[in-house]
């Protein structure tokens, strides 16, 4: 980030996180409005690493969940086994939850990424479905029953901070020379392959970050629940990510983080409308999609933050430079 945006942004971060720790110190919020918090806070990892894939990189993909499910099972696993300080094995079990589902995702992705549009997004439906059914299927996993005893790890201080890194890193890769790369396949594939851009490479790149990010955020799931199972990480909760992406605006990511905190709020004050939850849920997405097609408070958040986001002439003159 830029010095100025940096100092904004950690300076909010310093302070949201003062009041909702005080809350939570002095009994304002309790166990059930914490959870929901933490829950939040991980669906923000979730959509922000998406986003890099399918909002600045432009491609399809419907089986992110898949990836939070590796995440949250290799590092459940180490976890259950290692008999190491927390300190220790947890940090471990995370890093190696996010590295296993990246490799997993460059796998996925040196086939899938070949194709584009409709064809991508069923491909890798395809592919999170496999995920979510293997999971369901091998010994160490324990079938459909999943894992429980989970170490009690994550806590909201933890995923705070792992949620205020993934977005620095997330948002230091936008801005550089990769990023920029990546943009401009979003724009023009064929103009960045004509000027020698390795764009199956760059596309590949991208989809394994968000993996990586996604097999954190799973990792952070699992160790808050500490009891997890393959039917958790389904279709539904990858479209559920894609609906943040698009509410918060393709390409815009301080966007997706105020439509993941809105739609998880949302989520819980429709719980009480039972049968007519899902209903009222989604006459008020595309309410807020029609008010908002090109994403919630999209100017407000670049004036606020002071952000300049390349315009489309910008980016073809990257694309034409090779940048």
């Amino acid at each position: 980030m830029k010095s100025n945006t940096t100092t904004k942004f950690l300076a909010i971060s310093i302070i949201t996180y003062a009041i909702l720790a005080a809350c939570m110190e002095t009994g304002v919020s309790n166990g059930y409005i914490s959870g929901i918090i933490v829950s939040i806070l991980i669906n923000i990892i979730m959509a922000v690493s998406l986003a890099f894939v399918t909002g600045y990189l432009g491609e399809l993909v419907l089986g992110h969940a898949g990836f939070m499910g590796i995440g949250a099972y290799v590092s459940a696993i180490i976890t259950m086994n290692m008999d190491l300080p927390m300190f220790i094995e947890f940090p471990l079990a995370i890093i190696c939850g996010g590295i296993f589902a990246a490799l997993v995702g460059i796998l996925i992705g040196i086939p899938a990424l070949r194709l584009r549009g409709d064809y991508l997004g069923i491909i890798t439906l395809g592919f999170g479905e496999i995920i979510r059914i293997v999971l369901n299927n091998l010994k160490i996993t324990n079938g459909a029953q999943g894992l429980s005893g989970v170490s009690s790890y994550s806590n909201f201080t933890i995923t705070f901070i792992v949620v205020i890194l993934t977005i620095v890193v997330l948002y230091k890769i936008i801005n550089s020379r990769q990023g920029r790369v990546v943009v401009a396949i979003r724009e023009n594939e064929i103009a960045a392959d004509c000027v020698g851009i390795s764009t199956f490479y760059y596309k590949t790149m991208a989809f394994s970050i968000a993996a990586l990010f996604a097999g954190i955020g799973g990792g952070l799931y699992a160790h808050y629940h500490t009891v997890i199972n393959p039917t958790s990480f389904g279709f539904t909760l990858s479209i559920e990510y894609l609906i943040i992406v698009v509410l918060g605006g393709m390409g815009n990511l301080f966007g997706t983080i105020l439509a993941g905190i809105i739609l998880g709020v949302l989520n819980e004050a429709l719980r009480g409308f039972s049968e007519y939850r899902t209903i009222v849920y989604s006459l008020v997405l595309i309410a807020i999609m029609i008010s908002r097609s090109k994403g919630i408070t999209l100017q407000t958040i670049k004036s606020k933050f002071n952000i300049k986001l390349p315009t489309k002439k910008q980016r073809q003159e990257f694309a034409s430079k090779g940048v």
